[in-house]
């Protein structure tokens, strides 16, 4: 009877570890004065693309069938419309699963920016997301300057001003303490 139930704890151990081992990792959310993560994902093309070097990039991770992601991306448009002239770059990073429903929201909602396909999560898993949408304002040196959850009026004054602030900078950074999210 004792040799039954050490055979079952044993069992029941081994089975309780290899569940432990095959849980996800726990990622912190980057934090704002970190370093942005490099990465290469596929444009709606299917062409690798990566992080711009040397400019001020919005990066908002996001999905078609998430609300507050849909609710933003007007303000977002016009965003990119006033600064990308002045070197902001907009990269947008879906989570869709398919590619085919993303590439199809991207041309109904005219979306200029550039969008890329993040299907299985790893880039947004690696920016600790997982909230959507999530978004950072990175400056030309490659540092998240600001770390913003959940839909945002990207035209608000407070944001206009962290942005024209960061373009103005050679090193394309500005510490605003009102600007969205934190």
């Amino acid at each position: 009877m004792i040799v039954r139930w050490l055979i079952v704890l044993v069992l029941l151990t081994g089975i309780g570890a290899f569940i432990w081992r095959a849980l996800p990792e726990v990622v912190e959310p980057m934090e704002v004065g970190s370093q942005s993560v490099a990465f290469s994902l596929p444009d709606l093309s299917g062409h690798k693309q990566t992080l711009p070097k040397g400019q001020v990039v919005l990066l908002n991770f996001w999905a078609t069938w998430c609300p507050p992601c849909r609710q933003e991306i007007p303000s977002m448009v016009e965003l990119y419309k006033r600064f990308a002239p002045s070197g902001l770059k907009v990269i947008a990073v879906s989570v869709d699963q398919r590619q085919k429903d993303l590439s199809s929201f991207v041309k109904e909602y005219q979306i200029p920016y550039e969008v890329l396909h993040d299907g299985n999560a790893v880039v947004s898993h690696r920016y600790g997301v997982f909230r959507y949408p999530e978004s950072f304002l990175i400056d030309r040196n490659g540092v998240v300057r600001r770390h913003v959850v959940g839909a945002v009026d990207w035209l608000s004054k407070p944001v206009l001003g962290t942005i024209k602030a960061m373009l103005a900078k050679p090193g394309g950074h500005a510490v605003v303490a009102s600007a969205a999210g934190g």
